[in-house]
């Protein structure tokens, strides 16, 4: 499994340490369904030269043509690279599909339902989820 050399390349990436082990994800930018030469990305804001993050469509440099967020996170996947608490190193890929899974708020102190990709240790089945980052 090959690491990006530049974040250019990624739609997402993460890099997580806590109690139930190490985590590194990452998602490579796809090639344009259309003219199969451009790799597809957040649009480019012409005033300043930045992506517009917030944004909620993907759209080819070359040929202009453009996805909606959700369709073309579908068809990504996710490489991961983990070491688990059991003392497991372990590489593996799955689709880039956030699922919604009830986590402790620890602030509030409550559960709430929040999106998560989701994968096991291979070794011992420990669940491992990577929450988008709230703010």
């Amino acid at each position: 499994m090959n690491e990006p050399k530049s974040m250019d390349e990624c739609v997402y990436f993460t890099r997580r340490n806590d109690k139930d082990g190490k985590v590194v994800v990452w998602v490579f930018r796809e090639k344009c369904t259309k003219c199969n030469e451009g790799l597809m990305g957040k649009p480019i804001d012409p005033k300043t030269g930045k992506y517009k993050i917030r944004s909620d469509y993907y759209e080819c440099p070359k040929c202009k043509n453009t996805m909606n967020e959700e369709e073309y996170e579908e068809t990504l996947t996710a490489c991961i690279r983990y070491e688990c608490s059991c003392g497991y190193k372990g590489e593996i890929e799955v689709p880039f599909k956030r699922k919604k899974v009830m986590r402790l708020d620890e602030e509030e102190g409550k559960k709430k339902a929040v999106e998560a990709l989701v994968f096991e240790c291979e070794k011992c089945k420990k669940k491992f989820y990577i929450t988008k980052k709230m703010k």
